[in-house]
């Protein structure tokens, strides 16, 4: 199982579209504090469809309670400040997927601490500042399936 943690999310519709992506792949999802949202809000769950009930998740208080349940060989973290391209890097079964949030990304302490883990994903668009978050997420977790299960190097 992966695990795709978003980093203070702001906006329900994405988190129920991750929430229901999770449940589509089996992973886990991590929620860390504080939220920009109530869980119980109903474009929340709209988004997730009747997934909701299905998902395995999580919600952490901050990030460095959520950082003391993994090792940091486990973490790999998004950015459009990412230097290293995430089609690079080799994934996992228990891997972590860690996102900011819309509007202001990673908390800054973590792209210095954790400069040797930050990926982008590719944009070739000359207009784009940056992807929509649940889509970022569709992308680098599908790559990492991809790798693991081994996709694409025998038929399925």
């Amino acid at each position: 199982m992966l695990n795709i943690v978003l980093i203070a999310p702001e906006i329900p519709q994405n988190t129920g579209n991750i929430g229901r992506l999770c449940v589509n792949s089996e992973a886990r999802l991590h929620l860390i504090e504080p939220l920009g949202f109530s869980l119980a809000q109903p474009r929340l769950r709209r988004a997730g469809l009747d997934y909701w009930p299905h998902l395995h998740w999580s919600v952490h208080p901050d990030w460095r309670t959520f950082e003391s349940l993994f090792p940091a060989e486990k973490l790999f973290f998004l950015s459009t400040k990412g230097e290293r391209n995430f089609y690079e890097a080799s994934f996992s079964a228990g891997d972590c997927l860690i996102f900011g949030n819309e509007s202001s990304g990673l908390p800054e302490d973590l792209y210095t601490r954790y400069q040797d883990k930050l990926y982008h994903l590719p944009m070739v668009g000359k207009h784009c500042r940056s992807l929509n978050l649940a889509n970022s997420v569709a992308a680098a977790l599908y790559e990492a399936l991809r790798q693991i299960h081994g996709w694409g190097t025998r038929k399925h």
